[in-house]
């Protein structure tokens, strides 16, 4: 699903931007070749230089450029918290907890120059000489890229670590991955902001892979290139990863605002689906119906009670069953928590036990009260936005197959439900939080 490449013009003298990739796409220009060395980055995108920060902060808060790791928070706002410290530390976070989502493996391995020239000039922006890039461990084709791709760098840049991060879900979370950089369990902490209070109690930087390759674009081209596409709210293009019942599932690179319904032609739409996943396990279901004149954008998402999120976008078939699919996330999520906090704990397997037997059947009436209560009862309540994405989650799904609740409630489970599982749920039970 990676769009045709667009020639990129040779640069000219230091300090003088050329245009940029025309239309789309960005990230993904030139992509095709294969080639990943510095040379022929370089070719693809012309050099960065890290000598004007100061203006270069400035820039990235122009373009509007906000963090592509799920929140979608303000990039120059954390930089500058970060700066105000006078030498934080910066960490890349490339773990990509989401199963199904494949994005940030994608950049790291087809264009790893573009993340790492992001790293370093978030580097230099706060100031900091103590650069991390976190890759979960089980992505071995990209520790492999990027490893190469460290020993090519300059050596008058900082130097970059590159580390291989627990395979669980909550270990990409940012106070999850500052506490484990800085020697302890990738677990969530309560109440820290990593830019306050991050590795070593040091004000740490935190961002995303796909982030900081576009704060590597918008060094080299400039703020009124970066919002050259997109929507005002919500300038410049993102990575999505269309999964599910698709003919082509994949990586596309799209502007905000962009109509759903073309990114789902480009990706080979089989019929009509009957629901989407939108931004990830923790993410919201949205009717076909709610979403068919949706554009990809966070302002038009919040309409249907959803968010772009990881990027991640699922399309549910008409021959599925929404309720057995939401079931397995729902353990999956239940099974992936950190055990420090009641609601996760607790509240989770329960909540995923009551959605089992709605689906699955032997559930009553009294039970989907239940249910409903406890998911109101978990929302707010833990250590961390864990259990409020989980049970958010299993709430949008109930008011989108609210249908088939009630058919499984009077008539037993449907005759889709028994279908191999639409999305991935890896099992991670056993593994390491170090």
């Amino acid at each position: 699903m990676t769009p045709a490449a667009t020639p990129v013009p040779s640069p000219t003298a230091p300090g003088v931007r050329e245009p940029g990739p025309v239309g789309l796409p960005r990230l993904l220009v030139g992509l095709d070749d294969g080639a990943t060395d510095l040379a022929a980055h370089t070719r693809r995108f012309g050099p960065v230089s890290t000598s004007r920060v100061n203006a270069l902060g400035a820039e990235v808060e122009r373009a509007g450029l906000s963090g592509r790791g799920g929140a979608s928070f303000p990039t120059a706002t954390k930089l500058a918290s970060v700066a105000r410290s006078g030498g934080g530390v910066v960490i890349i976070n490339a773990t990509e907890g989401e199963p199904a989502a494949c994005k940030d493996h994608l950049l790291t391995t087809r264009a790893p120059h573009l993340v790492l020239d992001g790293a370093v000039l978030a580097a230099a922006i706060v100031g900091s000489a103590e650069v991390y890039v976190c890759v979960g461990r089980e992505d071995r084709e990209a520790l492999r890229v990027l490893g190469q791709a460290i020993a090519e760098r300059p050596a008058h840049e900082p130097s970059v670590v590159l580390l291989a991060a627990p395979h669980r879900y909550v270990s990409g979370e940012a106070t999850a991955l500052t506490r484990w950089v800085g020697g302890g369990d990738a677990k969530p902490v309560w109440g820290v902001r990593p830019d306050e209070r991050g590795v070593r109690r040091r004000s740490t930087l935190v961002q995303n892979a796909e982030t900081v390759a576009h704060l590597a674009l918008v060094a080299r081209f400039g703020a009124d290139w970066f919002r050259s596409i997109g929507t005002g709210r919500e300038p410049g293009s993102a990575l999505v990863t269309v999964a599910g019942d698709v003919e082509r599932p994949g990586v596309s690179e799209v502007a905000f605002g962009t109509p759903l319904a073309r990114i789902l032609d480009q990706a080979g739409l089989v019929g009509q689906p009957q629901a989407l996943l939108f931004g990830g396990y923790g993410g919201s279901w949205v009717g076909a119906a709610d979403a068919a004149a949706l554009c990809y954008s966070n302002k038009d998402l919040r309409r249907v009670g959803a968010s772009v999120g990881a990027g991640l976008v699922a399309v549910l078939g008409a021959d599925r069953c929404g309720l057995a699919e939401t079931a397995r996330l729902a353990r999956w999520m239940a099974d992936e928590n950190a055990g420090q906090c009641g609601p996760c704990q607790f509240g989770l397997p329960a909540v995923a036990d009551a959605l089992d037997r709605v689906a699955w059947g032997g559930s009553s009436r009294a039970d989907l009260a239940r249910l409903h209560r406890w998911l109101v009862e978990i929302d707010g309540r833990g250590g961390c936005a864990h259990p409020d994405l989980t049970v958010r989650m299993i709430a949008s799904a109930l008011r989108t197959f609210a249908v088939d609740v009630e058919r499984h409630l009077t008539t037993g489970p449907c005759e889709h439900v028994r279908r191999h599982p639409l999305l991935p749920v890896p099992d991670l039970r056993g593994e390491p939080w170090r």
